[in-house]
């Protein structure tokens, strides 16, 4: 069975990637590497796979419809998992077009491809963010998420749209994956625990919007690629899915996990909450529990000490 895997360097791509090789898969990875964060980093996550006569490395971007369209004339696919986006809340607010360009078109480049090819499932990576500041918690996948208080969250909600598109009109097999606050190795250095950690271990000033009471729901890597991949497995119609931990995480304590991981105190100062925020994430995950067996297994004290222990050794 051979499967692009989009966003493949990444933090859950790279991740994602490992699990399909040691499952006997062909990989296909397209990354385009920008800039985001260090590329350097990427490139060391994919390090050990690119000997692996299973795994082929594309480098390329999902808004360049040329180069894609080169890439499914060469290969065909049996499966998309399409993890490739421009992440991040605040960053979407200072660049909303870039956003759009990216996550919408980029992923409608992928539909519309997978439809000329007659490739027939694709897993596409949505976010928590589609539920805005929901009132109702935990939040579940037939709650309304019509109102996206981010431009990050509006690509993702108009995202899955257009996945269910191609699902009514072509038969494609969609599955959306809403994913909690993944953390983990290999994580997004722009990210709260892994930014938090360099700057615990540099001494430096840990910024805390708002009055460190917010909770998310932190979802541990391995648990977020245990759902993953069931759906890939399983993948037929149409379907959206939360995968998180069903638990939710106090900023304040969440700090006092890595200063005891890390050995380090931190240096705190409070700021203002920032646009695009929100005050608590949430997962109801019992539809993922029933149909993808779904058994989240790291509680966050476990999974904060292992993600101390990979950035002691690769902090740089």
């Amino acid at each position: 069975m051979h499967v692009l895997v989009t966003g493949g360097a990444g933090f859950i791509g790279s991740h994602m990637t490992q699990k399909l090789l040691e499952q006997g898969f062909s990989v296909d990875c397209v990354d385009n590497f920008n800039t985001y964060y260090d590329p350097v980093r990427k490139r060391e996550n994919i390090k050990d796979y690119l000997h692996n006569p299973c795994y082929h490395l594309l480098q390329g971007d999902i808004v360049d419809a040329s180069f894609l369209e080169g890439v499914f004339q060469r290969n065909k696919y049996d499966a998309v998992i399409h993890l490739a986006a421009r992440a991040g809340v605040r960053p979407s607010i200072q660049q909303p077009l870039l956003y759009e360009q990216v996550n919408v078109q980029g992923t409608l480049n992928l539909l519309e491809l997978c439809r000329q090819t007659d490739t027939k499932k694709i897993i596409f990576a949505s976010s928590s963010s589609v539920y805005g500041a929901n009132n109702k918690v935990p939040f579940s996948e037939d709650d309304p998420v019509d109102h996206p208080i981010s431009p990050y969250a509006a690509t993702k909600k108009a995202g899955e749209l257009m996945c269910y598109t191609y699902h009514h009109l072509y038969g494609l097999s969609v599955s959306c994956m809403r994913f909690f606050t993944v953390y983990g190795p290999r994580q997004r250095p722009d990210m709260a625990i892994h930014k938090f950690a360099r700057l615990i271990m540099e001494g430096k000033t840990v910024p805390v919007f708002g009055d460190g009471r917010s909770r998310r729901d932190y979802t541990y890597i391995d648990d977020i690629i245990q759902g993953l991949y069931a759906a890939f497995m399983q993948c037929e119609g149409y379907h959206i899915y939360n995968l998180g931990e069903s638990n939710t995480v106090e900023l304040s304590y969440l700090i006092q996990l890595l200063e005891a991981a890390l050995g380090r105190k931190a240096i705190l100062e409070y700021r203002p909450e920032q646009p695009g925020d929100v005050p608590i994430t949430y997962a109801d995950i019992g539809l993922a529990r029933k149909e993808l067996n779904y058994h989240p297994v790291t509680p966050i004290e476990d999974g904060i000490r292992q993600f101390a222990a990979w950035f002691k050794t690769n902090a740089r």
